[in-house]
């Protein structure tokens, strides 16, 4: 009863209210920062570089480039490849057009957010910065009730359930160990990552991402590649069905455009991190004091994240893998397995992999929200409130864990895009004539 309570409120705030939203600030940004997003790739690409050469180590805060891949190992992992997939599962090809739109106008809200993240950030005790949707929706909305709401959403939204039940599940499945011995060392190694702050989870995250966009990018377009001849035919059923919805077919249950539009943008947005505000109290931890050199570096983020998606999709449209019926997880290894052998050895190690990163950035900010709200014992209550929480929903469905993700991310996004928008005018966007200086 509980969880169709909530699977009837996500339908709800995904098929209407995040997805008006979504669409209505996104456009507003968009022609207020004269489509930034689209003409100033270069730029952003020329400022990732610049900051990347600069190896010093800052005095205080953290280097934007361990900033830049904690921020993107939270993005990039299982949400691209598994989570992903149920926008298809249920929305059909359609969802893909759907996807995409999401994260062109997905850029400029990320912009949005870590902007006002870093401009509204304040020094905290520790020789770094505390900022996010706390501190810029105090003066969005003049009330502490709105910033307290936030927080407690955060605490629940950074024990990423979901990622964990799929790591418990694909180890404990294809590799046969004990799934109580997979979810205690899991937690373990979660706790020792998360309690070393943002700079620890920067490090981990420089090593792991870099290699798995290299490895599963090569193994994505080998398959598209592959099925070259197949691919024109399915964009155009993509773009067809975005707007008319699809009929039954094999084991996929039909959709209409409506559950196209839901699954698309709800996921990308989940996939992305668009509004939510996670990303924004990592990203305002940043040794940059000029908040849109950083700002710039997120829609990057969210470009490479649209793409693994995109090739994710692709990948499960044209392997016809999208017509089976089971777990996100099933999917993904019938759709690979098609093409490359052993993929029930792999994928296992490539959920714990990329997944491990996103587990301890969210926790990390669960972290410091529930610092936010309990200066004295907040860690201890966290910790505690944390372990009970991925104990438990590492023996439930996958499902059950995604509804509950999905459900508190569209509280989190209407809240934030609503200040966000009301926020607007503090928000400056870059253009050629800025230089950039990290």
């Amino acid at each position: 009863m509980f969880f169709e309570g909530l699977s009837r409120l996500d339908a709800i705030f995904w098929g209407y209210v995040a997805f008006f939203l979504i669409l209505f600030s996104g456009v507003v940004l968009t022609f207020q920062s004269r489509f930034v997003q689209f003409t100033q790739i270069p730029l952003i690409f020329k400022t990732f570089w610049a900051c990347l050469s600069h190896k010093k180590e800052p005095q205080k805060g953290v280097h934007p480039v361990k900033i830049f891949f904690a921020s993107t190992g939270g993005m990039i992992g299982i949400g691209n490849v598994v989570g992903i997939t149920t926008a298809v599962q249920f929305g059909g090809p359609g969802a893909l057009f759907w996807i995409w739109v999401a994260g062109v106008i997905g850029a400029i809200l990320k912009y949005s957010e870590i902007y006002l993240g870093l401009k509204f950030r304040v020094e905290n005790a520790h020789g770094g910065y505390d900022g996010g949707p706390m501190f810029f929706l105090k003066q969005a909305f003049r009330s502490p009730a709105i910033p307290f709401v936030v927080a407690i959403l955060l605490c629940l939204y950074g024990v990423e359930i979901y990622q964990f039940t799929i790591i418990a599940d694909s180890v404990s499945s294809n590799w046969h160990f004990n799934r109580t011995f997979v979810v205690l060392l899991l937690l373990l190694a979660i706790l020792w990552a998360a309690l070393g702050g943002v700079s620890r989870i920067g490090k981990i995250s420089l090593w792991i991402i870099p290699v798995f966009l290299q490895i599963y990018a090569v193994m994505g377009i080998c398959i598209i590649v592959s099925e070259a001849s197949a691919l024109p035919a399915m964009l155009a059923k993509v773009i067809h069905s975005a707007f008319t919805g699809h009929a039954a077919v094999g084991g996929f249950a039909g959709s209409t455009m409506l559950l196209a539009i839901q699954h698309g943008i709800a996921r990308t947005a989940y996939s992305a991190d668009i509004g939510v505000g996670y990303d924004s109290i990592i990203q305002s931890e940043s040794s940059i004091s000029v908040p849109h050199t950083q700002a710039a570096l997120a829609i990057l983020g969210v470009l490479i994240d649209n793409f693994i998606c995109t090739l994710t999709i692709l990948v499960v449209l044209l392997s016809g893998a999208w017509l089976l019926e089971g777990e996100g997880t099933s999917i993904i290894q019938a759709a690979f397995s098609t093409y490359f052998p052993y993929m029930d050895l792999f994928l296992p190690f490539f959920y714990i992999v990329t997944g491990y990163t996103t587990l301890i950035v969210y926790f990390c900010v669960g972290l410091k929200c529930c610092r936010y709200l309990f200066p004295r014992h907040g860690k201890a209550l966290y910790l505690f409130f944390g372990c009970w929480m991925f104990l438990f929903f590492s023996y439930t469905s996958q499902s059950k864990a995604l509804l509950v993700m999905s459900v508190a991310g569209a509280m989190l996004l209407i809240i934030n895009l609503i200040g966000i928008f009301r926020l607007r005018n503090e928000i400056s966007f870059f253009d050629s004539s800025v230089e950039l200086k990290n």
